[in-house]
């Protein structure tokens, strides 16, 4: 799909808003650009998820990535690629049963399978996306319980963990303060839990804004 805002050709797989006659768009494209739309800015927040076939980087493999980057106030600016890494069958044979079933389901054991990208591919583009939207080293990394990505990208993907700030922006932290602080707030909270890397973190992002709202005071 080709999509325009005021004339101008949109990224690939970029998800633009922005605001007109009080009405909140987003729109997806998967063209590369002519002109970049939104400038690079200090203050974005590059989002991050990994599906992995285990907890413990010392033998476990990233099987899926993605990223997007949202303004300071949590606004969706742009959608990186969802990046699915070949794995041979012999490493996904090691994942424990929760994996096995949960990946299954997804689909992401059979894109895996089928995938013929590697790490290093991966990094690339995910940095081609970044490059765009935040410069090196101002971002946090952010997301839920993002410590245990970030293992993983030390390992596996050095060159994009250190792209982010080594401060963190962790989603969990809120969560379980909420959780002993103020629990009844969580049950207004629905998460789908699909385990797919990109709606994992479009759910991070929508439940950091749950807690700006109803948890911290502004």
């Amino acid at each position: 799909m080709i999509g325009f805002v005021v004339g101008q050709l949109l990224p690939f797989r970029l998800c633009i808003a922005y605001q007109h006659t009080k009405l909140f768009y987003q729109i997806s494209c998967t063209i590369p650009c002519y002109e970049k739309i939104m400038p690079v800015n200090d203050n974005n927040l590059i989002w991050i998820d990994l599906e992995m076939t285990g907890l413990n980087p010392e033998y476990d493999r990233i099987i899926e990535i993605a990223t997007l980057v949202t303004d300071a106030n949590l606004v969706i600016l742009a959608e990186g690629p969802i990046l699915t890494i070949h794995q041979s069958d012999a490493q996904l044979a090691l994942m424990d049963n929760w994996n096995i079933r949960t990946h299954t389901a997804s689909g992401l054991v059979g894109r895996v399978q089928k995938s013929t990208l590697n790490e290093k591919e991966a990094t690339e583009q995910t940095l081609a996306f970044l490059v765009d939207w935040v410069p090196a080293g101002k971002s946090p990394i952010c997301g839920n319980s993002i410590g245990q990505d970030r293992r993983f990208l030390s390992r596996y993907m050095p060159e994009l963990e250190s792209y982010f700030h080594y401060r963190y922006l962790d989603v969990s932290t809120l969560k379980e303060l909420a959780r002993r602080w103020k629990p009844e707030i969580l049950s207004e909270l629905k998460k789908n839990n699909t385990h797919q890397a990109m709606d994992d973190i479009r759910e991070s992002v929508a439940e950091l804004a749950y807690y700006r709202d109803h948890f911290i005071r502004l």
